[in-house]
Parts: structure tokens; sequence; C-alpha cells
């Protein structure tokens, strides 16, 4: 693993542990060129994901930027950071798992829209303005209008609980 702050090559592993989830690694490393401390964290990759964007282009799937996302449309609600977590994991086991090495953005929207639509009203609604680009209150009012008969707390999914 390559130092972050001075580029040398060779690093050394002082403690490595499993996340809380289970699901990553986290291992605290040591540079013997700088003397500088960092973490790196290991998760298990099953494919290459590439999302396929509305206007054709194709990017590397970033889990980062679906956390970040999630993050936001979170803020401020009653959701802990290890739901989140468990949350993303769960969207991206389930992304990977489909079979296909690529994936289109509306795809990724509609699973996070869904999912948080189970966590969480009003992060159903933040992520829902952004993603489908609401530019005025009439766009909230005929989203909202339109969940009037649909329930919104269902029971989410027993990973995401």
């Amino acid at each position: 693993m390559r130092c972050p702050f001075c580029g040398h090559d060779d690093t050394q592993v002082k403690d490595s542990r499993i996340s809380e989830s289970g699901a990553a690694i986290r291992r605290r490393r040591y540079c013997a060129s700088c003397g500088q401390r960092f973490t790196t964290i290991e998760r298990v990759q099953l494919r290459e994901l590439t999302v396929v964007k509305t206007d054709g282009r194709k990017v590397p799937f970033d889990r980062d930027k679906l956390l970040r996302s999630i993050r936001i449309a979170l803020r401020k609600r009653p959701v802990d950071e290890e739901r989140i977590e468990r949350i993303v994991n769960s969207l991206v086991r389930q992304f990977e798992a489909s079979g296909e090495g690529e994936i289109s953005s509306r795809e990724v929207g509609q699973a996070v829209m869904e999912t948080l639509k189970a966590v969480d009203a009003v992060a159903y609604v933040r992520f829902a303005s952004v993603y489908r680009d609401f530019r005025e209150a009439r766009d909230f009012e005929n989203f909202l209008g339109g969940l009037e008969d649909e329930p919104l707390h269902e029971p989410p999914p027993e990973d995401l609980a």
C-alpha cells in the first residue's frame, strides 16, 4: 500500500480489525519512510460495476458517492450511521448480484428511492427532489399528491432493519 503522505511504496500493517458490520476490514498502517499513520478499509467486491448515465456515458460505480447521497437525504433524520452503512452495503450487494457488469443510473436511483421510502419518508422526498430534478413547489405538490394513497412506512427488508 502506497503512503498517502509521501508516496513511499512500502507501508506496514500495525493493526487489523473487522468493522462492526463485518463487511469490511480496517487496517491501521505505518509508513517507515515518513513516520505517518493512516487507515485503509478493505471491502469484498464481487464484480466491477459500471454505471451507464442517461446520456450514454459509462463511469465506474462509486460506493462513496452512493453513501454521500444517502447521508445527505438522511441528514438530521433519526437514522444512525450503522444503519446507513447497512443500507449502502445492501444496495451494493443487490447491484453486484444482478449478474450484470453495467447498471443504468436510473436503476440505481430507483433502488435508492425504494429503499429510502421504506426507511424514512422525509429522506425519500429529499432524494426524489434531487433525483427527479424538482424545479418549483408544484413539482413537490405533484410528487406528494401521488403518495397520498401509498403507505410510506412499510416494514424495511430484514437486512436493512
